[in-house]
């Protein structure tokens, strides 16, 4: 098959070299000694100059790869004008360009495409929505200005945007761009006449129902604008150590549903608004060591999500956390990963870790700004009976009850402080007998001095001030001393109220022990 000609009265001499290296997969290098840097690429001569359209061409040419080598195009230093436009393309040949400045859009919408790598490029636009992508997309080192676009796509190896920065659409996302995308426009744009901002004007990467086969390489990134990644799936993990994160009223991370084998938001990661993953599924461990997560509002919004392993140990939080609903394996944080609101109905984990004592998590089960939760109660008890410490379990639940008594109407909270009083709820059953000895022994000194009349004088009786007292605690007489002996004077007083004194703490232990046996999830 013979070579076929370009489709072009003339080429610059740059695009010449291209077309003739293209069979081979040759690398066509147009950089001139220190002007590498792409971002100035618009002042960039002739000499440098290649068409958006000559690279169409060459790779939609069935008859331009006629070789023994693999074709490709490799080009480094140009600057290519134009949109680079392959969508709906299916293309045989690898893209490789490298410190280009590209002035338009590149497009692989709904393309089938081998690897592409675009490497320390200076772009306006990027697209690849519902674009198979059979290898690697390697963005890294690039600036995509106006944002990048890979919702719905498939890449089959590995994603790279490492160290590259991305912009927004801002406020003209569809310069140049096809009928489909101003409708799209359209419907996000509202009624006419609205003031109200687009969501796709502040996302920087949208990459919603993205699927990558191999890892995600986010490292070091910069995004002014949200990262929006709902419902995508990263079978070997995500990656973004390092990189930061600036929103404008969306999510700095907008990622509910995504799953992954792991994600690394940690080291340096930052997050200039909301970090949501609500309903995400990772399989193994979600980090935030070393992240610093600021927020107006809600700083990192986990609900209804599950991991194997939680680490929140962020360099620094500002605003509320939310892991309601979340189920996690292992729960590793301290106590300063809390610094505002944490909601934690629902939640539930296997393991706690962390240099957290009791009291800390007591604290942190405080925190719920929708105030007293008995579940986030039960479930750290229920952690502490797991681990054997039965101790500290009782004083979680004590802890419930004195949190659920603040809820309560007054007759419930005084009645609430007295078992409180005597018997710590049932959790701490020795405070009635450390009530009854010193009632006992109070007692015990009064009728010692003051002895009571004996009733019947036809039997002889001798007193005993210790068993006498003890049958006034007791509620039922069983030891007969009330019928035998009375009273006198002010001492009638301390007799009636060990008697009182009895009734209620025989009360108080009924009620804790109830309270104690009933199941924990009795209302």
């Amino acid at each position: 098959m013979g070579r076929s000609r370009p489709p072009f009265r003339r080429l610059t001499p740059a695009e010449r070299r291209l077309w003739d290296a293209y069979p081979t997969g040759d690398w066509v290098d147009l950089r001139h000694g220190r002007e590498t840097d792409p971002s100035s690429g618009g002042e960039w001569g002739r000499s440098r100059v290649v068409r958006a359209e000559v690279i169409s061409a060459l790779v939609l040419d069935r008859g331009a790869g006629a070789s023994a080598r693999v074709p490709g195009v490799r080009l480094a230093g140009a600057r290519i004008i134009g949109d680079l436009n392959l969508s709906d393309a299916t293309i045989d040949a690898k893209i490789h360009l490298l410190d280009c400045h590209i002035a338009g859009t590149v497009s692989f919408n709904d393309a089938r495409t081998r690897g592409v790598r675009l490497r320390r490029c200076d772009i306006f636009r990027f697209r690849a929505g519902r674009a198979t992508i059979d290898g690697l997309l390697d963005l890294d080192g690039s600036a995509v200005r106006a944002g990048v676009r890979l919702d719905n796509a498939h890449v089959t190896g590995q994603l790279r945007l490492s160290g590259t920065r991305v912009g927004t659409p801002g406020e003209d996302p569809y310069r140049d761009a096809p009928a489909s995308s101003l409708l799209e426009q359209a419907r996000w744009s509202g009624p006419e006449g609205s003031e109200e901002p687009r969501p796709w004007e502040s996302v920087a990467l949208w990459a919603g129902g993205l699927v990558v086969d191999g890892s995600a390489f986010l490292r070091d990134m910069r995004a002014t604008g949200g990262l929006r990644l709902i419902g995508a799936r990263f079978s070997s993990g995500l990656y973004l150590q390092g990189a930061v994160v600036t929103a404008d009223g969306v999510p700095a991370v907008h990622a509910d549903h995504l799953e992954a084998a792991a994600a690394e938001l940690g080291a340096g990661f930052t997050a200039h608004g909301t970090v949501r993953l609500r309903g995400a599924r990772i399989g193994g461990v979600l980090s935030f060591h070393g992240a610093v997560l600021r927020a107006s509002g809600r700083a990192l919004h986990l609900s209804h999500m599950q991991a194997d392993e939680l680490i929140l140990l962020p360099e620094s939080i500002e605003g509320e956390v939310n892991l309601g609903y979340s189920r996690f394996g292992v729960l590793f944080d301290r106590p300063d990963s809390y610094p505002g609101h944490v909601r934690l109905e629902g939640l539930t984990y296997e393991s706690l870790r962390g240099p957290a004592t009791l009291a800390d998590r007591l604290s942190w089960l405080r925190r719920d700004p929708g105030g007293y939760r008995p579940q986030p109660y039960e479930q750290l008890a229920a952690y502490c009976r797991r681990i054997g410490h039965e101790p500290d379990a009782r004083r979680v639940l004590l802890a419930r009850q004195r949190a659920r008594r603040r809820t309560l109407r007054l007759p419930g909270r005084l009645w609430g402080r007295l078992l409180d009083g005597l018997v710590g709820y049932g959790y701490r059953p020795w405070l009635a007998g450390l009530w009854a000895a010193l009632l006992l022994a109070t007692g015990t000194a009064i009728f010692t001095r003051w002895p009571p009349h004996q009733i019947g004088l036809d039997e002889t009786r001798h007193f005993n001030a210790f068993v006498y007292t003890l049958d006034l605690l007791v509620p039922v007489s069983v030891f007969e001393q009330r019928g035998a002996w009375e009273p006198a004077g002010w001492t009638q007083w301390p007799a009636n109220g060990l008697i009182a004194a009895g009734w209620i703490l025989a009360t108080a232990l009924i009620a804790g022990a109830s309270r104690l046996l009933r199941p924990s999830n009795a209302p």
